[in-house]
């Protein structure tokens, strides 16, 4: 099949290119308006009791949406409560604020305790009218935070934050955020890539190939919009893969080339090192974009629409990347490959990776000791993992809606952070002891309660602390255990079942991800014993990315560096995201270098002689592959919001441990113990892999 592909881009480079164009140009200008169609957190989880009672009190209660104006001096710490101009404009301004049309509540910070906090700070809350339409709430919003700002003058300030505009401030960074790392990537990634081959046309397949990645990725998540919720996230996180695996596969493919043309006499043709290319090159990239899709296949298990989304769309987005890197790069490279200079003799022997590989297969045993005990120590922090909904903490401190979060813990002592618990009570009309049981709960801070004309009663019960604290989760699990008519909603609510699905659905992601990427591998391999050694050195090196970023962004070590502070938790769908994708990459290097150990050994080379030869050959693509995906996650994390830093630390941190300590140390270190063993499978299977396991198709 490769074969014909290939013979098909090189009799019609033209058509292939063409094509890609398209698809580039169509991606980035249908795809852009993915941005206008994007959710917020992605937590709900079909059918759970969050879920289902959601949509129960919608129906007797459609709610209301609130935003809320903080008022605070220009020079910090100054009182303010207490100056009786300050006092005159707010006052005019609540005023003003109740004649707005669909503003239903504005309370009056000077007639409601609690409003002025520690009496530096002033608290102006709107709450706008229960089931109006969103043009009328926008309308509404909009004049509001007009007239708030209105306020703020003479040395006096005003931030405004919490309800829809929490949202336009996610969709907001997300657009900006995936603009901004996709414009500094893409030239520093060309860059590197003319050091790495000395050339600008080598350097410029890698990038286009990136292009083809990027509008791909727009395309396949605004077709995904249409059928599903798509977090605000999902654009950086598949655009990282996009961007980044286009620019792995067209690496190692140039790079092949070049040494293909290195090897090749003078005379050959440049459409013949093409071949070469694909059928050395192009079945490794062909093999690992399968596996790469398969183990990013785990995410599809969870019922959860984002991560189900997300999953496929990841699928997708790889199966394009490779199919971009078999189709047009041979087109590319067969109409403009003479003008690409063949590598030079050191580069094309790796001296320096095949020294380092000879001696860690000569003492194979102290470098497995001592990589694996390295890990597993930074693996430790993984052990206290927690994971938390998205609120405002999410967005940089330069957000004016991350400060009115800090402002409100700061300055008003007592005052509660979270979005308030609400339980529905079938009976609850006819039970007004129960109701008042529910609200004296420990841990309440603050509470309402309504009863409806066929018999229920919703009581919203406000938790001090924040929605992923303990007092909330608590609140939640007290009242299901001991209630048991009683059915709770909420953001906490829906915190704790989403992660009780991440738990219960674990196993299965996890058995599909291992048979179906061990599969892959046996079929690449004809052993049963590599793939295993695979998957164990993956989870350790994910373990250990996963580690540290518990210890940076959960524990708040270093946090300052990142723009981030300590934050307690991780985002709840960050954990799963990341071991997935961080696991289809290091299957990705995998597979680079046992395609080389693969084909030494077919030559006749013993089990570590083709260790060696393996990673002399692809040491150094690795290398710079992982070094340029930690540059595309490095830029993808100055954008500051808290779930794309975490992600961006983890998988920069997955992808340089597996390419330097797995990939050139663990691995060749195992395979050296194992020596021929590690080839081994039983005789079924070995038959089985003879009649369909991968054939060697390399062009004479």
């Amino acid at each position: 099949m490769l074969r014909r592909i290939t013979e098909l881009s090189i009799r019609r480079p033209r058509t292939v290119i063409a094509a890609w164009l398209m698809v580039i140009l169509i991606g980035i200008g249908l795809g852009g308006a993915v941005f206008g169609r994007l959710a917020g957190f992605g937590g709900n989880v079909p059918g759970s009791e969050s879920q289902t009672t959601a949509g129960r009190v919608a129906e007797l209660d459609p709610g209301s949406d609130a935003i809320t104006g903080l008022v605070t001096s220009s020079a910090a710490g100054r009182p303010i409560a207490t100056n009786p101009a300050v006092k005159a404009r707010v006052t005019a301004a609540v005023a003003d604020l109740r004649r707005i049309p669909n503003v239903a509540e504005v309370a009056d910070p000077y007639q409601t305790p609690g409003m002025t906090g520690d009496g530096t700070v002033i608290a102006v809350a709107v709450t706008f009218g229960d089931g109006i339409s969103s043009a009328d709430e926008h309308v509404a919003l909009k004049a509001a935070e007009a007239r708030l700002r209105a306020v703020g003058a003479d040395g006096v300030e005003v931030r405004i934050g919490g309800g829809p505009l929490f949202d336009d401030a996610l969709n907001a960074a997300a657009q900006h955020d995936a603009q901004k790392a996709e414009i500094i990537s893409l030239p520093l990634v060309l860059v590197l890539l003319v050091l790495v081959f000395g050339g600008l046309l080598a350097a410029s397949l890698p990038v286009l190939l990136a292009l083809c990645g990027v509008a791909s990725t727009l395309l396949i998540l605004y077709g995904f919009s249409f059928a599903t919720s798509l977090s605000v996230y999902s654009v950086q996180i598949t655009t990282m893969l996009g961007l980044g695996l286009g620019v792995d596969y067209a690496l190692l493919m140039v790079t092949r080339f070049r040494e293909e043309r290195a090897a090749m006499p003078d005379r050959a043709r440049v459409e013949d090192c093409v071949r070469r290319t694909a059928a050395g090159a192009g079945r490794t990239v062909f093999f690992s974009g399968l596996t790469v899709a398969v183990s990013l296949a785990g995410i599809v298990v969870y019922p959860a629409p984002f991560l189900r989304s997300m999953g496929l769309a990841s699928c997708v987005v790889v199966a394009l990347d490779m199919l971009a890197a078999i189709t047009l790069l041979p087109a590319l490279l067969s109409r403009w490959g003479h003008r690409i200079r063949p590598a030079g003799p050191r580069r094309a022997q790796g001296r320096t990776f095949g020294r380092v590989a000879a001696a860690v297969v000569r003492r194979p045993v102290p470098v497995l000791l001592l990589v694996t005990a390295i890990l597993a120590i930074a693996a430790i922090p993984a052990f206290a993992l927690n994971m938390t909904s998205g609120d405002a903490r999410e967005l940089p401190t330069s957000s004016e809606v991350r400060q009115v979060y800090d402002l409100a813990l700061a300055h008003f002592p007592g005052r509660s952070n979270a979005d308030p618990i609400t339980v529905l009570i079938e009976d609850g009309r006819s039970r007004p002891q129960y109701l008042a049981g529910l609200r004296a709960l420990p841990g309440v801070v603050a509470s309402s309660q309504k009863t409806y004309p066929d018999g229920s009663a919703i009581v919203r019960l406000t938790p001090s602390g924040v929605d992923d604290g303990p007092v909330a989760i608590g609140l939640v699990r007290t009242i299901r255990g001991e209630h048991a008519r009683a059915f709770v909603t909420g953001q906490s609510a829906r915190l704790v079942d989403f992660r009780q699905m991440l738990a219960s659905r674990l196993p299965y992601s996890i058995a599909v991800v291992l048979l179906c990427a061990g599969t892959l591998l046996f079929l690449f391999t004809g052993s049963v014993l590599i793939p295993l050694k695979a998957v164990l050195t993956n989870l350790l090196s994910i373990a250990a990315a996963l580690g540290a970023v518990v210890y940076v962004f959960q524990q708040g070590h270093f946090a300052a560096a990142f723009g981030s502070g300590g934050l307690t938790a991780l985002d709840v769908t960050v954990p799963p995201l990341m071991i997935a994708v961080a696991f289809g990459l290091s299957m990705d290097y995998e597979i680079f270098i046992l395609g080389r150990i693969r084909e030494a050994r077919e030559a006749g080379e013993d089990a570590r002689a083709s260790v060696v030869t393996g990673l002399r050959h692809t040491g150094r693509v690795v290398t710079c592959a992982a070094a340029l995906l930690v540059i595309v996650f490095a830029c993808f994390m100055t954008g500051g919001t808290a779930p794309i830093l975490e992600f961006g630390l983890g998988l920069a941190l997955a992808v340089l441990v597996d390419a330097t300590l797995v990939r050139m140390l663990l691995v060749p270190a195992t395979l050296a113990l194992l020596g021929e063993r590690a080839w081994w499978a039983p005789r079924p299977l070995r038959s089985v892999h003879r009649r369909i396991g991968l054939s060697d198709d390399r062009v004479p």
